[in-house]
């Protein structure tokens, strides 16, 4: 951790030796760099399973913390241990009522799209473009290019996970193994940031404590903004969906809710079956369908997606994509899947470590981002919104 609290001395202050340290450091951090990545390439799965479970311990973590703030004479784990029973009871009150109902509508989605991806790939390629177009997809989402890379980013639904996702224990062993250890995490979380904080220098420890909570502090509210986001998108598709008459409403209503795990890319996954199912329909329905989307996405990114960065760790949508395409060629699809909590943790702990940049305002003018007359005036939209909170707790 010596690294990130590192401070370069002043130029007239350099001497050999303090240069001769940069460049040891430089190297350090390079070699741990390296390090780091091959240890995801060789046992990404393994590191997968353990974020996943991390990451479902600290929502089981907060969501404990939330029922002790109301009932505080509950012990800790027993808050835990009643947040877990109440989300089984819940999810077998779902199955039960609406199970068989679900499960038939996504077999007749799959049954579905499988028939609609066929005919277009029919129709595709008795066109020029079309043969084209199908010539540079990978065969995993129905092209004829064996080799494409995109394949192994895991763009393909139905593509292979390698590693633990394809052992013996298979998708629902690995699924186990992560709420076990997701539950063991929560119920006793100090013994295990504790473990973790004696591999760490004594000199470190207390720094790393901090950032390590600032993590989880925003993996819990990037987690629970996201968890509102997909509600919402998946409420709003199901319900527009309906209205426009496309077949198998609900089941693509969840399916759209559940890919908006992802931000941006999860988007178009979600879209695609219903367009596809559309057109099954007519030319008109497509149309709808296609409008109906964009103004869920439009509503979510200027409404949803500011409120959730108020209160988490804002990400660039350009490095959301692009962490997104690099855990994916790691990973598979987990890593797709998990890139953006990934992300979000990361610029966290950099966010903590790192010291804030004064003249940054001077980077948006050179660019041409805002002027000086724009950005005195956001500066008093800041100032004013500042004084109406201190307002509002007075």
């Amino acid at each position: 951790m010596a690294f990130f609290f590192y401070r370069s001395p002043p130029p007239e202050q350099e001497t050999p030796s303090r240069a001769l340290g940069q460049l040891v450091t430089i190297f350090r951090f390079i070699t741990v760099l390296t390090l780091i990545i091959v240890a995801l390439w060789l046992v990404g799965d393994v590191i997968t399973v353990l974020f996943a479970a991390t990451l479902l311990a600290i929502v089981l973590h907060g969501l404990a913390r939330l029922l002790r703030k109301h009932l505080r004479f509950i012990p800790y784990t027993a808050a835990v241990s009643i947040v877990v029973m109440i989300i089984i009871a819940l999810l077998t009150a779902l199955i039960w009522s609406n199970g068989p109902a679900i499960g038939d509508q996504f077999l007749s989605l799959k049954s579905a799209l499988i028939t609609q991806s066929g005919d277009l790939k029919e129709h595709l390629s008795h066109t020029t473009l079309g043969k084209i177009i199908l010539d540079h997809l990978p065969a995993s989402i129905g092209g004829n290019d064996n080799n494409n890379p995109l394949g192994s980013l895991g763009f393909g639904l139905a593509g292979s996970v390698t590693g633990l996702l394809s052992s013996a224990f298979g998708l629902l062993g690995t699924l186990f193994v992560v709420l076990i250890a997701a539950f063991y995490f929560a119920i006793s979380p100090s013994i295990y940031i504790n473990g973790f904080l004696r591999f760490v220098p004594p000199a470190q420890r207390e720094a790393t404590r901090t950032l390590l909570f600032s993590a989880g502090t925003t993996l819990w509210a990037w987690t629970a903004g996201q968890a509102l986001d997909m509600f919402v998108v998946g409420c709003f598709s199901w319900l527009g969906l309906s209205l426009i008459g496309v077949p198998l409403a609900l089941a693509l209503g969840v399916v759209a809710g559940l890919c908006n795990f992802i931000p941006y890319i999860g988007a178009i996954m979600g879209a695609i079956p219903a367009l596809l199912i559309s057109l099954s329909v007519s030319t008109k329905e497509a149309l709808f369908v296609a409008i109906l989307y964009s103004v869920i996405q439009f509503l979510e990114g200027n409404v949803l997606a500011p409120f959730i960065q108020r209160r988490a760790v804002h990400m660039p949508p350009a490095l959301a994509v692009l962490s997104q395409t690099v855990f994916g060629s790691i990973l598979g699809v987990p890593g797709l899947v998990l890139a953006s909590p990934i992300t979000a943790a990361l610029l966290a702990v950099f966010d903590k470590a790192m010291p804030p940049l004064e003249d940054g305002e001077r980077t948006r003018i050179a660019v041409s981002e805002v002027n000086k007359e724009e950005l005195e005036a956001q500066k008093k939209e800041q100032d004013r919104k500042k004084e109406d909170k201190e307002d509002d707790k007075s």
